[in-house]
């Protein structure tokens, strides 16, 4: 088989579902998601590995991103939560760093509000959410609390008068060095507990440092915050968010949507070994012909398989309201591991080209590590499946 042989543009199975899971979602849905490919392949794909060189977020892309209006399909646009999830998945396909940002603005800070604010709250603060005149960042990660956060959480509110006093310090939080807006949760010295306030970054005494130095979703804008005597009103205490059992719930869902991210990065793996396998000739053929080569292919593609056939599975449980917080957990764990596996041999299907961003394999590679981290160890989500199967907690 020659290379002239091969249409690179027109291959077999091109949106990589090789189970046909789209067509689970309704006529609408299917419009939708196609639309919003064709936005992602036009604004989006084309800037992103430029911008993860450099480490900078593309501002002028916010604009174009409230004008396709992706924030809050379920709650706000009544689509289901299988779309929610598949949509993710082709964002982060077309790159993690923005999905990632959608994520952070969506998920775990919209999603906040959705969850925990008043009625009065909402009204007052969703609109210029849902059109992203206003960002959004999710503070709960620390400097000293990853894991075990939700016993050991630092910072701290105290009540005075009208108003909470807010001090310590957040660490990793995403859009915070740009957000006009980001929920903090921190421990109430009166009960103990944690509590959830929506904090204006303007406010006096609230700082957020760029970090540098990541080999990961480089575009991401994560920062360390500190809070010395920031002033909240009463009103921007998340009405609804009175303990840490309270924030779980919004996790509960997040990690829906960042297991729904390891099948986009496997997606993306996929696409571009793929291609490069057909373009790359070696010994007189391309490398597709050769039989390790179509293993590797068909190993990333198995991973894709099994990981979306279990997401699938999961975001149908909740549309139904039935899904549980071990199963969010379990889909988590599962779907990093297999990505890991994946974009490892991505990487090395394409040989020395796969360690500079020039082929994007690079870039697919290095973004993986942070999913397989963030909303949960693979470690601690374990755990938290394991206990739900044994009865008994090993994570302490």
């Amino acid at each position: 088989m020659s290379k002239a042989a091969i249409d690179i543009n027109n291959l077999p199975y091109a949106d990589g579902d090789f189970f046909a899971f789209e067509q689970l979602l309704s006529g609408k849905e299917k419009d939708r998601l196609a639309e919003v490919r064709e936005f992602l392949a036009r604004e989006v794909k084309p800037i992103a590995v430029d911008c993860w060189n450099r480490g900078e977020f593309p501002m002028d892309l916010i604009p174009k991103l409230a004008e396709i209006d992706l924030v809050s399909p379920v709650k706000r646009q009544g689509y289901s939560n299988l779309f929610a999830g598949i949509l993710h998945a082709e964002a982060t396909r077309a790159d993690t760093s923005i999905a990632t940002f959608l994520g952070v603005h969506d998920g775990l800070f919209t999603g906040s509000i959705e969850a925990l604010a008043s009625q009065e709250q909402q009204d007052a603060w969703l609109p210029d959410i849902y059109s992203l005149k206003k960002i959004g960042a999710f503070g709960l990660t620390e400097p000293l609390g990853g894991s075990d956060v939700a016993g050991g959480t630092r910072t701290t509110a105290r009540r005075e008068g009208d108003s909470w006093i807010l001090n310590g310090a957040k660490r990793w939080i995403g859009n915070a060095t740009f957000s006009d807006w980001v929920v903090i949760y921190a421990r109430d010295l009166a009960d103990n507990q944690v509590k959830g306030f929506l904090v204006d970054t303007k406010t006096e005494g609230y700082t957020a440092t760029k970090i540098e130095n990541k080999i990961s979703l480089r575009t991401v804008q994560n920062a360390d915050i500190t809070l010395e005597n920031v002033v909240v009103p009463d009103f921007f205490k998340l009405a609804n968010a009175n303990s840490f059992r309270d924030t779980n719930k919004v996790l509960k869902v997040t990690r829906l949507s960042v297991a729904w991210q390891a099948v986009g990065q496997q997606l993306a793996a996929f696409d571009v070994a793929r291609r490069y396998a057909v373009e790359r000739s070696q010994f007189g053929r391309p490398i597709a012909s050769f039989q390790l080569v179509q293993h590797q292919l068909v190993q990333i593609l198995g991973n894709v398989v099994s990981s979306m056939g279990m997401m699938v599975r999961l975001s149908q449980l909740e549309d139904a309201g039935e899904a549980k917080d071990e199963q969010s957990a379990l889909a988590k764990a599962f779907t990093t591991a297999r990505m890991r596996e994946s974009v490892a041999i991505g990487r090395s299907l394409l040989g020395g080209n796969g360690i500079v961003t020039d082929y994007e394999m690079a870039k697919i590679f290095s973004d993986a590590e942070a999913i397989y981290s963030y909303e949960g160890t693979h470690e601690i989500n374990t755990l938290v499946t394991g206990r739900a199967i044994t009865g008994i907690s090993a994570i302490v």
